[in-house]
């Protein structure tokens, strides 16, 4: 009795070892083959990650063609899996098709086409809302919107500052060629826009020298930043009022050209969120144009506090978009960040709405 209970004790004691033995041996293949599946399952999710997009551009802004031979996304902006074509041909392999707004005024949806499935319609437009005409016929026509606005898909701003590689001088470069308090280039000026107001109240307070088409005698585009540059301030006024609309006045015409920005526009919110403190005047932080006009005097006369207004540059360089290429690349880096079922059903809408 004793020996059949100790040979029975040896053989649980066998089995036990042997399933230890192939617990150590069957885990790691489950988890290595739970691994294999999670990666598998993971690029079933994104396998434009793993392959070229295509994006097709189905009519060029205002009608001025540029190259796309070659990689051009990879060439010229190191933006890797991004194939940008014009040729509508290609429209059944197209990732995005891309439709800037003023050709629709003339050009028409192709809504005849079958529209693979997965396949994105991209509305782009860098105009104000005002200039975008009837945008009701376009409910739940597009998936993606392109603008200078901060909340669209792809967001492709006039400029934008990036952090300089290098450490800045010590001392910011203020240039000192100052011989005009105040200017302001101008080719659209109309007397009920708020900027002419504001302009009309300023003039009597302060001189300001206008440039521009208004006075039938334009800059040639080499002289417009040595122009701006014997300025103090530049009128960065924009010709619209409207959420995020910050152009070329800022970016170019003042920073670029050396002057401190005075600036109207989109609320103080919307220039705090992409320029630094300390580098542009608001119109809005004083509660009259002649306030404004007497603050300027000031500064102008104050070296010190001046200078303090091109600190900024010791850290940032300007970057321009003008290139509608490196626009429309900027489409594949957020594509796997954007939701597949997204549908604009009230564009109109959305281009208006000034509060989100």
């Amino acid at each position: 009795m004793g020996r059949y209970n100790t040979k029975k004790t040896g053989l649980r004691s066998m089995k036990k070892y042997f399933f230890f033995l192939s617990f150590l041996f069957v885990l790691p293949l489950c988890l290595l083959h739970g691994w294999q599946r999670r990666f598998q399952v993971q690029t079933a999710i994104n396998p434009s990650s793993f392959r070229n997009l295509t994006i097709l551009l189905w009519h060029w802004p205002n009608g001025r063609s540029l190259s796309l031979k070659g990689d051009v996304c990879w060439d010229l902006y190191r933006i890797p899996h991004c194939r940008l074509v014009d040729q509508r041909s290609l429209f059944p392999s197209a990732d995005v098709v891309v439709f800037h707004n003023t050709e629709l005024a003339r050009q028409k949806l192709p809504i005849d086409l079958p529209r693979p499935q997965g396949q994105r319609w991209a509305w782009m437009s860098l105009e104000a809302p005002l200039h975008n005409g009837n945008l009701h016929q376009y409910a739940n026509v597009f998936n993606m919107t392109i603008s200078f606005r901060r909340n669209a898909d792809v967001t492709v701003p006039y400029g934008e500052l990036l952090p300089k590689e290098a450490e800045g001088h010590l001392v910011a470069d203020v240039p000192l060629n100052k011989s005009l308090l105040a200017c302001w280039v101008v080719s659209n000026y109309r007397r009920h826009h708020k900027r002419s107001k504001v302009y009309q109240e300023l003039k009597a307070v302060v001189p300001v020298k206008i440039y521009g088409r208004y006075t039938k005698k334009p800059l040639v585009p080499k002289s417009l930043l040595p122009t701006i540059s014997h300025c103090f301030f530049y009128l960065a006024f924009e010709n619209s009022i409207t959420k995020d609309y910050i152009t070329e006045k800022l970016w170019r015409n003042a920073y670029q050209g050396g002057a401190v920005p005075v600036v109207l526009g989109p609320p103080l919110g919307d220039y705090k969120s992409v320029a630094p403190p300390n580098s542009f005047i608001h119109v809005d932080e004083f509660s009259s144009v002649k306030d404004l006009g007497k603050y300027l005097q000031q500064l102008a006369e104050d070296k010190k506090r001046y200078s303090e207004y091109f600190a900024w540059k010791r850290q940032w360089n300007v970057k321009l978009y003008k290139d509608w290429r490196e626009r429309l690349c900027k489409i594949c880096l957020q594509y796997n960040n954007l939701p597949t079922e997204k549908v604009y059903p009230n564009l109109e809408a959305w281009v208006n709405d000034n509060n989100n």
